[in-house]
């Protein structure tokens, strides 16, 4: 008897556990995402006409149309999606024919093969350049031949980092362009190159001090915007639209980012400086100055982007000039 009442007593006690045990509740059926699909109006930006109309777009709208287009003012950048844009169900978009276009590392390398060949042309003295009796001939100062050599090595520096250190986007520029952009470039190389290589070109004032001196100018610039570049060119990976503040690294040219937003430019101004130093001769100070008065618009709107991307931005830091501009 006693083993039979031990044995009720276990059962009973195993069906208590059983009871007081949860059961796991099943798991609810996911719900479907919900799809919001857009009516997407395209029409034209001069004269208002109706283009297309897409029903049931997606997410994003230029995958579906692969145009430029244009929404309050302002053209919408590859990356948008409709989700993010201050539109309802219904969207209106303008269309904007841009024209021929060219890839920036193309307008880039046309910048800079233009002032290096232009300028050798002026440095060996070609025909129909100078007098006939100049033809072929080399110049007596050796700041001419100097001043040829740190002008070819800039735009061969400009040139290689095109191809090999910028991570240039996929973005173009209007064909009509190039021909304002290089005209700059080779007009105010061939004006400068005609003055320096000129067979009556006179020496700099101060004489050999003050061309080494240019010469220590400009060199340090040089490897100061080369070590620049390539800090951009680390800070954005390949294929990455993510953006991130510039710091200082290890490389002593680089610490100038504790003050100057645009340190390239900062560099590329004092190359020039340099170089004026070094050759003495006005056109050269001419196109420095203007240089320096369009890399200060250039890097005044970097600085701005900056600031208004970035909450944390440095506040100590200027757009070109430590304490100045």
């Amino acid at each position: 008897m006693d083993i039979l009442a031990l044995e009720a007593k276990n059962a009973n006690v195993a069906d208590a556990e059983k009871k007081s045990t949860p059961k796991p509740k099943a798991k609810q059926p996911k719900k479907a995402k919900r799809i919001v699909y857009f009516e997407v109006e395209i029409l034209d930006l001069k004269t208002k006409e109706k283009l297309l109309l897409l029903d049931k777009v997606g997410v994003r709208v230029k995958e579906k149309v692969g145009i430029t287009l244009v929404f309050n003012t302002k053209s919408l950048r590859d990356e948008e999606v409709l989700q993010t844009l201050p539109v309802g169900t219904t969207a209106i978009f303008y269309f904007s024919d841009l024209g021929p276009q060219l890839t920036w590392g193309t307008v880039f390398l046309a910048e800079s093969v233009g002032p290096l060949v232009l300028y050798l042309m002026f440095y060996f003295r070609l025909p129909f350049i100078y007098s006939p009796k100049y033809d072929f001939t080399s110049s007596k100062h050796w700041v001419v031949h100097l001043a040829c050599m740190c002008h070819s090595f800039h735009y061969i520096k400009r040139i290689l980092e095109t191809l090999f250190v910028h991570r240039i986007s996929h973005g173009t520029m209007p064909l009509r362009n190039i021909f304002k952009n290089c005209g700059y470039y080779w007009c105010s190389a061939a004006w400068m190159a005609y003055y320096i290589n000129h067979p009556l070109y006179t020496t700099p004032l101060y004489g050999q001090q003050q061309v080494n001196a240019g010469l220590y100018i400009f060199l340090f610039c040089q490897v100061g915007n080369f070590s620049i570049h390539v800090v951009l060119r680390n800070l954005k990976q390949p294929g990455s639209k993510v953006k991130k503040i510039p710091y200082p690294t290890r490389n002593p040219f680089t610490w100038i980012f504790w003050l100057v937003s645009c340190p390239n430019y900062t560099y590329e101004l004092g190359s020039w400086i340099g170089f004026t130093v070094m050759t003495q001769c006005v056109p050269v100070a001419l196109f420095t100055l203007v240089a320096f008065i369009q890399m200060t618009v250039w890097a005044k709107g970097k600085h701005r982007s900056y600031l208004k991307e970035f909450r944390d931005y440095p506040t100590l830091r200027s757009s070109i000039l430590p304490f100045i501009v």
